[in-house]
């Protein structure tokens, strides 16, 4: 016999063996699972006398969770322990041992009988919203409590008015889901508490002196109510108030359109008052016609050239070298069709008056010079919506201001 039909031999062996084991490994596995079934039913774990938490697969349900500040304010988020389900200790009927006297139950008629439905477990409650941050024109400290009360932040309060930018103050009250703006009279408590100081408006980007006298007011407040508290970097913040300084910069224009009298001659004021009124403008305390959107924001204003301003009471016949349309850009939403608004009125007041209409340096302001101011304020809204800025936004506003 060679030694290629030795080898087949030894395989085909090994084969015969290889299936006579596999079946015998599959016959007692369906004999188990056979003798299982005709068992009597395992009890309910939930449903046994004294059944603990322990006892039970131990499975939560998912939720999200609220950073919160360990005792030196040095770890951005602390590790929550996860809720644990509450079973009651109390047996059930099913589970209720049977009165003296009673036979006791046949196991086969027991295994014929449905469980009784798992008990509803509670949903978890929602978690709180966040606060109210915008990064991009904030410097954020977050302080945590087991519950402070909102006048130990009286004297931050106050000082903190006297920073040079503006202070915002949110709380979480204790068991809120909602955020909302502190104020230190109010016998409210807090869990939660942002302070943010803005980074940039039209006075320029904060200073590195003010983030830091708000972070040493507010840590001092910490330590003597113990109080957890996490200042943001302030190096970082002082990098993104310069950089959205700079942008603020570029965009912050002003457009002037004026209605002159033509050669030596005067407007009257009190038809350009007339005009003003019909069109739906209010006069504010300044002096100065607005044109106000239904938020209350000014979309375009109207004042005088001369110094003494417009008055509830024009006197007949009074006459100015001129009046002035202002355009704030980035704080007007819709900005294109406000401007083409306010180019219409102005046309409309320089025909009423018998004037001409013209830009700041007093040239005639023609439909080519026109459309050069809209192409202008294209690119400006553009550069506003891809910095996150659009104009007329509450973040606009807010830098604009």
């Amino acid at each position: 016999m060679s030694d290629l039909q030795i080898s087949l031999l030894v395989i085909g062996a090994v084969i015969v063996a290889a299936v006579l084991l596999f079946n015998w490994i599959q016959e007692r596995r369906f004999r188990k699972q056979a003798d299982a079934a005709f068992q009597a039913p395992v009890g309910d774990a939930l449903m046994q006398p004294g059944a603990t938490p322990r006892d039970m697969h131990k499975r939560v349900e998912p939720a999200l969770r609220e950073p919160v500040f360990d005792a030196g304010g040095l770890n951005e988020v602390a590790e929550a322990s996860e809720p644990h389900l509450q079973i009651d200790s109390a047996p059930s009927p099913a589970a209720a041992p049977a009165p003296l006297g009673d036979a006791a139950p046949d196991l086969r008629a027991a295994s014929s009988i449905a469980p009784p439905p798992p008990p509803t477990l509670p949903r978890p409650a929602a978690p709180p919203v966040a606060a109210p941050y915008d990064e991009l024109i904030e410097y954020r400290i977050r302080i945590g409590s087991d519950g402070v009360r909102a006048d130990v932040f009286a004297d931050a309060f106050n000082h903190a008015r006297t920073l040079g930018k503006a202070v915002r103050w949110m709380g979480l009250p204790v068991g809120a889901a909602e955020w909302e703006e502190i104020q230190p009279w109010r016998e409210v408590h807090y869990q939660q508490v942002v302070v943010t100081m803005q980074l940039a408006d039209r006075n320029g980007a904060v200073q590195e002196d003010q983030l830091l006298a708000l972070c040493a007011m507010l840590q001092s407040t910490a330590q003597t109510h113990g109080l957890r508290i996490a200042c943001g970097d302030v190096a970082e913040a002082i990098e993104r108030a310069q950089a959205i300084d700079r942008f603020c910069v570029d965009v912050d224009v002003l457009i002037g359109l004026n209605v002159v009298a033509r050669g030596e001659g005067a407007v009257n004021l009190t038809r350009i008052v007339h005009e003003a009124e019909s069109s739906g403008m209010s006069l504010g305390v300044d002096g100065v016609f607005q044109l106000l959107d239904s938020r209350g924001e000014p979309l375009y204003a109207l004042c005088n050239h001369d110094a003494e301003p417009f008055s509830a009471t024009v006197i007949k016949g009074q006459t100015s070298q001129g009046i002035t349309l202002q355009f704030d850009v980035p704080r007007v939403p819709d900005g294109l069709k406000v401007f083409d608004g306010m180019v219409a009125f102005g046309r409309k007041l320089a025909n009423e008056v018998g004037g001409i209409l013209v830009d700041d340096n007093l040239r005639p302001l023609t439909d080519t010079g026109i459309e050069k101011i809209r192409t202008q304020l294209t690119q400006i809204y553009e550069r506003m919506e891809a910095r996150g800025v659009p104009s007329g936004s509450r973040r606009a506003l807010r830098l604009f201001s």
